[in-house]
């Protein structure tokens, strides 16, 4: 994570306009009461299945608090284990006061960004990456400097995995299904660059989460799924 939210970069000119750099970025995750978490997992019951959303969001925001260019990680929750290992983690954790929806709730978090480092870039990050890498929202936030507003597809190009605005950008997330065509429409830049599989690669279902046990899963998600006994779930090494 970056030391803080202040100061800025000088780019070194090389003719032409230079590109924008943001110091640093501020992310919001937002992650929904464990109870409701995670329905099509289905062949998980009720209690494993919370379980592991808690490890899924927990490895997304220990990746995202890694980044070099993230400066802050805000987490929007209702739900108090999520609040508390959100802390733990280092994480800023605001209740959902708006209680209106996964982009209301971006927008909440982006709104409190806003107000407190107004130079910072804001970020919308999906709560259930646990293959994500640090390096990898590096990459993303890098590419993401050069566009007003940006996103990541998620692996099977329907869906978004990250929205980032720069500063002076409205924050306009457009999250849910089919939010890919929805985020073009809107003219955000789509960056979908190599090195990004752990990026894209959210988790609804228990194929998706094999997918993201061959790219690596995070320690917590392994943990979870050793004490979950589930079976059927190849892993490799995690972050």
């Amino acid at each position: 994570m970056a030391p803080g939210l202040g100061g800025s970069a000088r780019p070194q000119q090389c003719g032409g306009e230079p590109p924008q750099v943001v110091a640093s970025w501020s992310l919001v995750v937002p992650v929904k009461p464990l109870a409701r978490a995670k329905s099509r997992l289905t062949g998980v019951d009720g209690r494993r299945r919370a379980e592991l959303a808690l490890a899924m969001a927990a490895d997304t925001v220990a990746a995202a608090s890694a980044a070099e260019p993230v400066g802050i990680v805000i987490v929007v929750t209702d739900d108090p284990d999520v609040a508390d290992t959100a802390g733990e983690l280092g994480a800023v954790v605001l209740a959902d006061a708006p209680r209106a929806g996964l982009n209301e709730a971006l927008a909440y978090g982006a709104a409190y960004s806003q107000a407190r480092w107004p130079t910072s870039g804001r970020t919308a990050l999906a709560a259930d990456l646990p293959a994500l890498r640090p390096a990898e929202l590096t990459t993303a936030l890098a590419a993401a400097g050069a566009a007003s507003q940006a996103f990541v597809p998620d692996a099977d190009d329907t869906g978004t995995t990250l929205y980032a605005a720069m500063p002076g950008t409205p924050f306009r997330p457009l999250f849910g299904a089919g939010s890919r065509r929805r985020h073009l429409a809107a003219g955000a830049t789509e960056l979908a660059m190599a090195g990004l599989a752990g990026l894209r690669r959210d988790v609804d279902t228990l194929d998706d989460l094999r997918l993201a046990a061959a790219i690596g899963l995070g320690p917590r998600t392994l943990a979870a799924l050793a004490e979950g006994h589930l079976t059927g779930i190849a892993v490799l090494p995690g972050n």
